[in-house]
């Protein structure tokens, strides 16, 4: 079974290897090369892990602080992404983990005599 992959977002420490510590030293360079973003966007995208990011957005800062893209996404492998036995759906003959034997048994509604 092939390991679910993550990955970490370094684009604050490279800033900062690079003596930019505000996260709006980012706007005029990206205004630069033809991209606009507010700075709660430039925020978010400096400090948070992006999910969706451009890829214009991503050359944009590869070569405004010329570092590599090994410098700034790490892939990483999740831990304990083993698969979970799958359980037996209700009336199944399958017994499910951690139950055992111990199954209720079907109830038996009759009429009541009046």
């Amino acid at each position: 079974m092939a390991a679910k992959l993550d990955y970490h977002w370094h684009l604050r420490k490279v800033m900062a290897d690079r003596g930019m510590f505000s996260t709006t030293d980012l706007i005029p360079p990206l205004k630069e090369r033809g991209i606009t973003l507010s700075s709660s966007q430039v925020y978010r995208l400096v400090v948070e892990r992006p999910e969706r990011l451009s890829l214009k957005i991503l050359m944009a800062l590869l070569d405004i602080l010329g570092f590599a893209m090994n410098d700034l996404i790490e892939p990483i492998a999740v831990a304990g992404s083993a698969k979970r036995p799958k359980k037996a759906a209700a009336g199944g003959t399958s017994v499910a983990e951690g139950v055992g034997e111990l199954r209720p048994r079907r109830a038996r509604i009759s009429g009541v005599d009046r």
